[in-house]
């Protein structure tokens, strides 16, 4: 109960806050919260973990919708329920394939680079809200310029109210347990029965109708159909790496196990559903996640206690939400992104010497060109580098230990010792269609440097299975050595590969297939240049 008060407390004002981002009503958001909580309650696995509208996901929808230039709001609306239903979607057909690591295709370090210049760009763009001034610009450095430009136009009074709510956010942090937002939240409300904001040039929330929501269709042209689900991918991954990473970094704290598809199924369920009732992309957000677990959640119902107070809170309390401080509400986004803003990450990645180029890349894309195309910037950043990674082929050569059956890498135990006209390599990653290549060029590169070897053990331990290019490239090997009246065994060979090799290779590959290296190695040794060209 007292977690499920403390996520309720936090969530509304978030919900009336990414609202404004995705230029969005506050029944959109209400829906989407309530479809989110009640979803993963049903369908999801971690105990912690909040799913509701974030707001890289309202960012991410009005940058695509108005990329898509809509003549009026009714339309940015369907285009906006459409992109969440195609996102829903597909989060759930990648559930239905069993690909729930997706989001190991984005690195860590360019979300991080993303999350923070996200983080950056709203709380840019709350600015003016805060200030009571409206600006033109949709760049955050070109609101800034105007902000400067027209600080003769600044609202002293919307700047105290949207400024103090943040000192009095601030100070409450000290006491964890005391829900801040929402005791701002119900300051300004106060503030704002009391006292006609609009005489000092206050802006409030104004009317709101809530009303429940019912299921239905956009009806859309199928070139716009397209066109928004090549960018519901975009959204999709955003959703998935930011949700599995708040999902698996809280379970991970409390030794809790979570399934990658079962949270697919669930997030793509939830926005499904938050699409076909109107409501906006919701994700697993770390805030909220984080809130729900430090109150003394125990199990994923805390969400649906959320939910249900929430619901109460719309029912009986809309009339109030109206009346909500525009500057409140800017300062509530602010205080809520605080903690995305911290160039901790960046320092981090700077003392490692590992991948800091990307995260400011991800991070100067952002700012750069915008959200949308920042987070398809992101992406190809990330993919560029796994296929770099994939591109540069390590290759080990390994040598026996003594006169155990153990076969190390000989770069890193100088003592093993390799055999006479043999030569055992095993390659660092697994072999697919965009890595083989690069491995076997390396293979028979150091196969080039050793004239004597006769044989030639590939040790594929680091392959689960392999695929159709995979598969053929080394079959392609073995034919090639044979004409060099050399042979190719293979080491670690697991069944998959076995069945495979077997029925693609025919008779080439028969006798060579072995469970262990040193099975492999026994075997080779008793071959002089004699037998093995009986063989061959």
């Amino acid at each position: 109960m007292v977690a499920g008060f403390s996520v309720a407390s936090i969530l509304l004002p978030e919900a009336i806050a990414y609202a404004a981002i995705a230029h969005l009503g506050i029944q959109q958001a209400i829906t989407a919260l309530l479809v989110g909580l009640g979803c993963y309650a049903c369908l999801g696995g971690s105990p912690y973990a909040i799913v509701a509208p974030t707001s890289s996901a309202a960012a991410l929808m009005a940058a695509v919708v108005l990329s898509l230039r809509p003549p009026d709001a009714v339309t940015a609306t369907a285009f906006g329920v459409a992109l969440v239903i195609l996102t829903g979607i597909g989060l759930l057909a990648f559930a239905k394939a069993k690909l729930g690591r997706l989001s190991a295709f984005v690195s860590r370090p360019v979300l991080h680079g993303f999350s923070f210049a996200l983080a950056i760009t709203i709380i840019i763009k709350q600015l003016p809200i805060l200030l009571g001034v409206h600006v033109q610009a949709s760049n955050p450095f070109h609101i800034m310029i105007d902000l400067a430009t027209h600080a003769g136009h600044w609202s002293l009074w919307s700047a105290l109210v949207g400024g103090g709510a943040l000192v009095f956010l601030a100070i409450l942090k000290r006491w964890p347990s005391v829900p801040g937002a929402f005791v701002v939240l119900l300051s300004g409300i106060a503030l704002s029965h009391w006292v006609n904001l609009a005489d000092f040039k206050v802006a409030v929330v104004g009317a709101v109708s809530i009303t429940p929501p019912g299921l239905s269709w956009p009806h859309l042209a199928t070139d716009r159909w397209l066109d928004l689900a090549e960018l519901a991918c975009g959204l999709l991954v955003i959703i998935v790496a930011e949700s599995w990473g708040s999902i698996r970094s809280i379970s991970l704290s409390h030794g809790n196990t979570v399934e990658p598809n079962r949270e697919l199924f669930a997030l793509g369920a939830a926005n499904l559903v938050s699409g076909l009732l109107q409501g906006m992309p919701v994700g697993a957000g770390f805030s909220a996640s984080t809130a729900n677990e430090q109150a003394g959640a125990t199990s994923k119902w805390a969400g649906a206690m959320a939910a249900v107070i929430l619901l109460l809170v719309v029912v009986f309390g809309q009339i109030w939400i109206g009346e909500i401080p525009e500057p409140i509400v800017a300062a509530a986004v602010i205080n809520a992104l605080s903690h995305a803003v911290n160039p901790h990450f960046l320092f981090h990645l700077w003392r490692l010497g590992r991948d800091y180029y990307l995260a400011l890349a991800a991070v100067g894309a952002v700012l750069a060109f915008g959200v949308l195309h920042g987070m398809l910037a992101a992406i190809g950043l990330s993919l560029a580098s796994a296929i770099r990674s994939f591109s540069q082929a390590k290759v080990s050569e390994l040598a026996g230990l003594g006169h155990s059956h153990d076969y190390v890498d000989r770069e890193n135990h100088p003592t093993a010792q390799p055999h006479p006209k043999l030569l055992i390599l095993r390659p660092e990653e697994p072999l697919f269609f965009a890595s083989v290549e690069g491995v076997l060029a390396e293979i028979n590169r150091q196969l080039s440097l050793r004239q004597d070897v006769q044989i030639l053990i590939i040790s594929l331990e680091q392959s689960a299975d392999l695929d159709s290019t995979a598969a053929e490239c080394l079959v392609e090997l073995a034919n090639a050595l044979k004409q060099q009246e050399k042979m190719l065994l293979l080491a670690r060979v697991k069944d998959p590969i076995r069945e495979l090799l077997l029925e693609l290779g025919g008779r080439q590959f028969h006798g060579k297939l072995f469970w262990s290296v040193a099975d492999a190695a026994v075997v080779a040794q008793k071959y002089t240049v004699k037998v093995f060209g009986q063989v061959g």
